[in-house]
């Protein structure tokens, strides 16, 4: 495959199957967009509406919009901004609830960190596509609230009542184990710190990009595994012997991007090694000429074939590839991987999406919804508009 025909491909995924199937669930009653479609494709609509879901299907919209400029997807963006601005923002104590009745009541009052970042993610794209004030103002109050309530002198806290009194970290915890601090959490606040920075130059925010750098460079990153460490206790040591192929490959290249944005050499050359080295790691360890396996937990592989990982695999690919464009295979990977995606992760069944996952062999599993609060246009929606503004 050639990337013209690549590009082509996901451009008409994107705008004929990934758009339509989200502009359907969009609820004109209630607001917001509907939080559950199960495996046979019923649409539940009174179940709870995840606000990390929410964010990011506004996040999604509001890039759709900037690269493709068709004002209906301005529109759908606008109307999750005025969920998130009107219901899922707490007024009384600040920061987002992590979920909310199916018509618009606080759900599960939970304030974490991760869901935080995926706020200010939405709001500054939103910003961006808009031009609307009102939505950096949110996103800037959110920004300070994580620094000020959700972190310490190591690094950032997780889970918080409604009133920020600590919490314990169900939410954002597998495995088996209890984590005090994840490489998830922090992660994702750098996502959201990228995407506010490149927005508005915010200096302060420009400076907390560089401390995350440093603490993931200097504690999540394993140089002897040459991997993330996942799941920490509150001062960044590891609890579990867990490699996630997923967070890496798609940390390779949102820390690239983050780089980029900021335009300091210093992290440039401080970081790029790291991120080449997980890329390259992920490529001999995980993937398997077609696509990536999940994890290994313990020295236990996980093979199955996640959505979410499949999408990243192909980003963090060619990024690579772009950044070192005689290492070919990295092409040739993120063009097998998206093989892969077209013949067995995307669902051909009318009114679907994507499958949530399936064998190494293609084949889906059964009962795993097509929507729920994580599964969301984030990571697939990001995958095609990458793709579209790279090739």
């Amino acid at each position: 495959m050639n990337k013209s025909m690549m590009k082509e491909e996901v451009t008409k995924h994107l705008m004929e199957n990934i758009i339509p199937f989200w502009k359907a669930l969009r609820d004109d009653t209630y607001g917001g967009y509907y939080g559950y479609m199960d495996y046979n494709l019923n649409v539940d609509k009174t179940a709870e509406k995840g606000c990390i879901l929410n964010s990011r299907i506004t996040w999604f919209f509001a890039n759709a919009y900037i690269l493709l400029k068709d004002e209906t997807l301005l529109d759908e963006a606008r109307h999750g901004y005025e969920f998130l601005r009107d219901h899922c923002i707490d007024k009384e104590n600040g920061g987002i609830f992590w979920s909310m009745t199916y018509d618009g009541k606080p759900l599960d009052t939970t304030k974490h960190t991760y869901n935080q970042a995926f706020c200010i993610y939405a709001l500054s794209s939103y910003y961006d596509a808009s031009g609307d004030e009102e939505a950096l103002k949110l996103a800037k109050e959110l920004q300070l609230l994580i620094e000020s309530k959700c972190t310490d002198e190591v690094g950032y806290l997780e889970a918080f009542t409604k009133d920020f009194q600590p919490e314990s970290n169900e939410k954002l915890s597998e495995n088996g184990v209890l984590a005090e601090k994840t490489m998830n959490t922090l992660l994702h606040v750098f996502e959201a710190y990228t995407e506010f920075y490149r927005v508005s130059h915010d200096e302060e925010v420009g400076e907390r990009l560089k401390w995350i750098m440093d603490v993931f460079a200097d504690k999540v990153y394993n140089p002897k595994l040459k991997r993330q460490e996942v799941f920490f206790d509150k001062n960044y040591n590891t609890i579990i012997d867990l490699y996630s192929y997923g967070h890496d490959i798609e940390t390779a290249w949102l820390m690239d991007r983050g780089v980029e944005v900021l335009g300091d050499d210093h992290y440039k050359e401080k970081m790029s090694p790291i991120t080449e080295t997980l890329a390259e790691n992920v490529y001999e360890v995980a993937f398997d000429g077609h696509s990536l396996a999940n994890e290994c937990c313990k020295g236990e592989v996980n093979d199955h074939r996640i959505w979410w990982v499949q999408a990243e695999t192909v980003i963090g690919f060619l990024n690579e590839y772009q950044k070192h464009p005689q290492k070919t295979k990295f092409l040739e990977a993120s063009e097998a991987e998206w093989e892969f995606i077209k013949e067995h992760v995307i669902d051909k069944r009318t009114g679907s999406e994507w499958f949530w996952e399936v064998d190494p062999d293609g084949s889906p599993i059964a009962d795993r919804p097509i929507v729920e609060p994580w599964k969301c246009p984030y990571h697939n929606g990001r995958m095609c508009m990458e793709i579209i503004r790279r090739l």
